[in-house]
């Protein structure tokens, strides 16, 4: 495949953010003393008026985040995945969920990709825990473009959202100018009739180039972009089951509760067929560089290309 420029979605997250700044007047940031790192210092600098740090308070961040809601401002509360998600759980389900307020949650620094950070910050688990919140919109998008365009859709959405976005640069695969963005309606990227791999986040182009080497050995793969996992298209994934008669789903999340979780609901309700996951196994990251954990975890696509074989050879 053509080289593709590279970019990390937390820098999209950012840029968007300052951009939609001059559209929504009512458009607020919060952070928790990582501005930098969530690139939600851009906003900070254009807007420094509506942009609040919280400091290292990230529950304390979302119960403001809430109460701004109330009045009417749209709050963006910031900080990476493992604190938004996890630390501040509680808070975001009993605050935000519960009252249904409309309150977004940028979260940065998902997954394994943190890489150097280790364990304690890579998040493989916040995807299940906010799809368990009730009314909770959960987006995990794969490039730069898809990124600026869920920060809108957002915006534009009445109702909490959780928003992953990555610290690793990846290829923007999108066409700006022809992309639309639905909330709950996933992206078919190419047509196949053996399997269907099912992929969010960093793993959508890891799917692509993984069918374009199966189909080098006559294996016709379905690609399906699942950038809403809740709520999900249940639609276009229970087609694809009913036409491929089997599905690989590929996150960087662990395989508990995430996207393969949310496709193994949808089709056991209509259509069973067999679901292979491909996420992090039931265990904790580890410090290394980013690119290196990735293959080590099996989040590539010589890991999907595997996985395929296999799934047909034993169907």
């Amino acid at each position: 495949m053509a080289d593709l420029v590279k970019k990390a979605t937390r820098e999209s997250y950012g840029e968007a953010l300052a951009e939609l700044g001059d559209k929504y007047e009512n458009l607020y940031v919060l952070d928790a003393d990582l501005a930098g790192a969530t690139k939600t210092g851009i906003f900070k600098k254009k807007f420094p008026d509506r942009h609040i740090d919280c400091g290292i308070a990230e529950a304390n961040m979302m119960g403001i985040a809430a109460g701004l809601s109330t009045t009417g401002k749209i709050p963006f509360a910031s900080s990476f995945a493992m604190f938004a998600a996890g630390r501040a759980y509680e808070i975001v389900r009993n605050s935000i969920g519960y009252p249904h307020l409309n309150v977004k949650i940028g979260a940065t620094h998902a997954g394994i990709s943190v890489g150097e950070d280790g364990a304690s910050h890579q998040c493989n688990e916040d995807i299940a825990l906010m799809r368990t919140i009730p009314g909770m919109t959960v987006i995990n998008p794969a490039d730069d473009v898809e990124a600026r365009a869920a920060v809108e859709a957002a915006i534009l959405h009445d109702g909490p959202v959780y928003i992953r976005f990555g610290r690793l640069a990846v290829p923007i695969f999108h066409d700006k100018d022809t992309y639309k963005f639905e909330i709950g309606k996933g992206e078919q990227l190419t047509d196949g009739t053996d399997v269907t791999v099912i992929a969010t986040g960093l793993m959508v182009y890891e799917a692509i180039k993984a069918a374009e080497e199966l189909k080098k050995d006559g294996i016709s793969a379905r690609v399906i972009n699942i950038h809403t996992i809740k709520p999900l298209d249940k639609e276009l994934v229970v087609k694809a089951a009913k036409e491929t008669g089997l599905i690989v789903t590929a996150e960087e999340h662990s395989v508990i509760g995430g996207l393969g979780s949310a496709v193994c609901d949808a089709v056991c309700d209509e259509c069973p067929v067999k679901v292979v996951k491909i996420g992090v196994n039931d265990v904790f990251g580890h410090s290394g560089p980013a690119a290196d954990l990735l293959k080590e975890f099996g989040l590539c696509s010589e890991n999907i290309v595997a996985t395929v074989k296999k799934a047909l050879a034993e169907k």
